[in-house]
Order: structure tokens, then C-alpha cells, then sequence
């Protein structure tokens, strides 16, 4: 009977150390070495780091996947303010001395498994300690950079670091003091790196991840776009691209020991992989695709047909600018020939073109231009200075901006198929003029392969469509005549034909007609009336 039950409990033991074994996986790191890791559901897997250095005094893990939450905790069992769950998470642990080996738990938290890929990066005492002065989040000491993103603007978040301690020595008061010798003389370094555009694959971002993981690789690939002290607050607003990945993080810098850290960094798509309303998947609906495909071919027409056309593309503008208006310009030039009012608005159009490319530019995040009064006072300023030059050559101004915008609305309509920055170019004054806080946000975009391409088409298109129609429009009036006066003339003319007739012309000779009407005039008075067949 005793062995029968030995054999029970010895059974239950194997089945519960293959359970145990089951879900609870060990993953060995090495310092600055990724790992890909897998964590299945209601899987516990445990990473570890063995032979720390003494030099070490922190260390953080962080671990990143594309859509899915993970969890990692300092404890098998996740407590209160002991872990983190996010798409991008990471955890601080400082160091005792005699310490070798550390542990952290990673667990998929939402009943589904979770792929992802980990670093472990290591801190000597003279480094910064990020997020060591935390007082919003829940984590004691918070690495990690909160995200937070809608249809205008990418916010992100992070808690104040301080100052390096060696191992075992308590850590610097946070707020106690302010000089040199605290928290108050670090520095934080904004950087953000781009992710090949079009490209929402998994792999894309694995590898792009693991090329600005550190402070090393983020300073070689990344963008720094500012640089805040200690007296400035925590948060950064960029401007949302969706379907764009970006990756964002901080460098802390300790100017005094030209030591630094960084923080977590944390991706954005600003769209979602898993919601329909601001989906990923349906940034290229057919609807969008077939507007701008029609768009395109009318902006192709403009560009070499615009200026010959000049009724269509100001019934173009009635589009653009309004019934009412479109219809007023449109009735102004068919009823008195006056083209200065349709030349002016044209002018308008190409100086807000102009005026958005130069905001486009670094010229757009300069801070003086934070100010949404001098934005917009120098931005009205550069479009309404453009019609200035419309009124000494109008046609050349009007053929000019039938290029330049016509060759925009094609690149317009490449941006439908393939993601092109050239599109945010009118799109963030857009932003900036429905959504107020959109002035604190960096307007920053990506500039590769394909949106070279497209700059070239667009000068190439333009230029084209420009020289085209000035060589067709040379020998032609400035511009088409009005319709209506143009009746007008044909009226007086036909008038003129009838009541004139020194004007009537006949097809016959000379010596027939006098024939006819010698012919005619006998008939007459033997009293035949014969009419005259011409």
C-alpha cells in the first residue's frame, strides 16, 4: 500500500516538473546581444544574465514586439507597481554590491502568444540613471517613453533621470537641491528614426529596432530633433504619419562626466493592427485610390492643357474655392473679359503651394514659428506677395501655376499607391489650421528613395508643362476671349451683314451677275416676277 502511493506521489512529481518545465522557459542573455523570444500562452519565461562585471552598477532589459502586449516583471507572479505591459517595454535594475546574476519574467498577457526581441544593456556608476526621479508612472525607477498618438499628433512621455551612484551607495536626492552636483545639470537628447516607408512588416522593424537599441547606434542612425534640460518638461509632440513607422527615444546626457543612457525606445505606426476605425490595413481603400487616380489625370491635363482650357480650370477653382466664388471668377471673365480677378486667385493658389514647401522644411520647426501668430503672418505674408507678380505677367503666372499644381496633384495621386512624404506638404498646414495644439508638434518626415523619385517627377512633369504651353501660347492672345463678348461681335456683325450691302459678297463672276440682272431687269417690265437664284 506504501509503495502504491510512493508511486502516485512520485508520478505527480514528474508531471508537475514537466508542467513547471512547460511553463516556465529560461532565456540567457548576453550583454548587447538580442534575443528573440517566444512566449506562449500562460507562459512564464524567465531572462537571465549571469557574470555582471563589477564595473556595472544598473542594468536595463528591454523588449520589443510590433503589435502585441508583453508583460515583463521584476517577480515570477506580477505585483503593483513591479512590472510593465506595452508594445515597447523595458525595466531598471540597479545593483548590489557581490551581484553577478539578475532575472526578469516575461508573460503574454492577453491570452495570446507573444514574439518579440530583447537586449540587455549595461550601466556603469558615472552614467545617468534614466527615469530614476519618476513620479507619474507606476514603476520606482521608469525607462521606458509613454506613447500616445490620434489623427494629428504623436505625443510621447518619460520621467526624469538622475544622476549615476555607485553600487550599494544611496541614490542623489531628486529635488533637495539644484546645481551642478544634482539631476538639474542633465540634459535630454530627442532622436527619432524612420522605418523604410510602406513597409509595416515585423522584420522591418526587428532590424530597425536593433540598429538604434543603444546610445552608440541611436547617435550613428538616428535624428536628433532637440534637446531639453531639466527645467523643461518630459513630453515631445511630433506629427502623426499614419502607416509610417517611426521609432522614438531619449538620450540622457550628464554634460559634467560626458557620460550618457537611454531611455526605451518606443514605435509608432499611428494606426492600428488590430481596429477597423483607424486601421493600417485600410490606409489604401479603393474609394481614396480611385479620387486621387481622377485627380491625377486633371491635374496631368492642367499642367499641359491648363492655360488653353481657361474655362475648365476655373471651373477647377469652383471646386477648390466654393460654388459661389468659382461661379463669380467664372462669370467675371464670360461676361466683361476681365481675367485679373481669376489671375489673382491663381496667384493665391501657387503662393499657398509655395508658402506650404517652405514650411515644409526645417524652416517649419524653427521655434519662432511655434507662434501660431507669426506662422500664419508669414504665411499669408508669402501667399499673398505671389498674385504680385501675376499682375505684371499674368499669363506667365497663370501656365506656371497650372504646371506647378497640376504635377503636384499627379504626385498626389502616386501617394494613393506608394507612400510619399511629398503629400504632407499641404496636409500639415491642414493639421495645423483644425487642430490647435498641432504648433507645438515637429513636422518632420521621412526622406527616402521614393520621395526623390517623386521631387523628380514632380520638376520634370512641371517644367514640361510649363515650357509646352508657353511655346503653344506665343503666338496667341494673353489670354482666350470671353465667350460672351465674343457673341457679342458675331452679333454686330451678322447686323451689319444685312443692313450693309456693300458687304454682300457673291461666289459668282462679275460678267454673270450683270447678265442676271440685265435678265431680270426685262422681265420685270414685260411684268414677270422672276426670282434671282444665286
Amino acid at each position: 500500500m506504501m509503495s502504491s502511493w510512493l508511486m502516485y506521489i512520485f508520478v505527480y512529481v514528474l508531471v508537475c516538473d514537466g508542467v513547471v518545465a512547460q511553463l516556465e522557459n529560461r532565456v540567457v542573455f548576453l550583454f548587447n546581444t538580442f534575443q528573440n523570444v517566444n512566449v506562449n500562452e500562460n507562459e512564464t519565461v524567465q531572462a537571465v544574465v549571469s557574470r555582471i562585471p563589477p564595473e556595472v552598477s544598473f542594468i536595463t532589459l528591454q523588449f520589443h514586439t510590433q503589435h502585441s502586449n508583453a508583460t515583463l516583471s521584476y517577480t515570477r507572479m506580477p505585483g503593483l507597481g513591479l512590472f510593465l505591459t506595452a508594445v515597447d517595454s523595458g525595466l531598471l535594475s540597479p545593483l548590489i554590491p557581490g551581484q553577478t546574476k539578475i532575472s526578469w519574467f516575461l508573460l503574454a498577457p492577453d491570452g495570446d502568444s507573444v514574439a518579440g526581441t530583447g537586449v540587455i544593456l549595461p550601466y556603469t556608476s558615472s552614467d545617468p540613471v534614466p527615469g530614476a526621479c519618476n513620479l507619474e508612472f507606476d514603476l520606482d525607477i521608469d525607462p521606458n517613453v509613454y506613447l500616445h498618438y490620434n489623427l494629428f499628433e504623436t505625443t510621447i512621455h518619460f520621467a526624469p533621470a538622475n544622476i549615476g551612484y555607485s553600487r550599494g551607495s544611496n541614490p542623489p536626492a531628486c529635488d533637495t537641491e539644484v546645481g551642478e552636483n544634482t539631476r538639474w545639470r542633465l540634459r535630454y537628447d530627442i532622436y527619432q528614426y524612420f522605418l523604410p516607408e510602406s513597409d509595416l512588416s515585423e522584420q522591418s522593424l526587428i532590424t530597425s529596432i536593433q540598429s538604434v537599441a543603444s546610445v552608440q547606434t541611436m547617435r550613428e542612425h538616428g535624428k536628433r530633433l532637440m534637446t531639453l534640460s531639466s527645467n523643461d518638461k518630459t513630453e515631445v509632440v511630433f506629427s502623426s504619419i499614419p502607416g509610417q513607422g517611426v521609432i522614438y527615444s531619449v538620450i540622457v546626457r550628464d554634460p559634467v562626466l560626458n557620460t550618457s543612457s537611454l531611455y526605451i525606445p518606443v514605435h509608432t505606426y499611428a494606426c492600428s493592427f488590430s481596429s477597423t476605425l483607424d486601421g493600417c490595413d485600410t490606409l489604401g481603400k479603393i474609394s481614396t485610390r480611385i479620387f486621387f487616380t481622377i485627380a491625377g489625370l486633371a491635374g496631368l491635363f492642367v499642367c499641359f492643357f491648363g492655360h488653353c482650357f481657361f474655362k475648365c480650370v476655373r471651373l477647377t477653382l469652383t471646386v477648390v474655392i466654393g460654388v459661389v466664388g468659382g461661379v463669380i471668377l467664372v462669370m467675371s471673365w464670360w461676361r466683361f473679359g476681365s481675367v485679373m480677378s481669376c489671375v489673382v486667385v491663381v496667384g493665391l493658389m501657387l503662393g499657398f503651394l509655395i508658402a506650404s514647401i517652405v514650411f515644409f522644411t526645417p524652416v517649419g520647426d524653427i521655434q519662432v514659428f511655434r507662434s501660431n501668430v507669426v506662422f500664419w503672418v508669414t504665411f499669408s505674408c508669402i501667399v499673398v506677395v505671389v498674385p504680385l507678380f501675376f499682375v505684371r505677367w499674368p499669363r506667365e503666372g497663370n501656365i506656371t501655376t497650372c504646371g506647378v499644381a497640376g504635377a503636384y496633384a499627379v504626385v498626389l495621386t502616386v501617394n494613393a499607391y506608394i507612400y510619399t512624404s511629398l503629400s504632407y506638404i499641404t496636409l500639415n498646414i491642414l493639421k495645423r489650421f483644425l487642430n490647435d495644439n498641432f504648433s507645438k508638434a515637429f513636422t518632420d518626415v521621412p526622406f527616402q528613395d521614393i520621395d526623390f523619385i517623386m521631387i523628380t517627377v514632380w520638376v520634370v512633369l512641371g517644367v514640361s508643362g510649363i515650357v509646352l504651353q508657353l511655346y503653344r501660347e506665343r503666338t496667341r492672345p494673353f489670354f482666350p476671349p470671353s465667350p460672351y463678348l465674343m457673341w457679342l461681335q458675331e452679333r454686330e456683325r451678322r447686323k451689319t451683314n444685312v443692313l450693309d450691302p456693300s458687304h454682300h459678297t457673291s461666289s459668282l463672276p462679275s460678267r454673270l451677275l450683270a447678265r442676271a440682272r440685265q435678265l431680270t431687269g426685262r422681265r420685270e417690265s414685260a411684268g414677270e416676277r422672276t426670282p434671282l437664284l444665286l
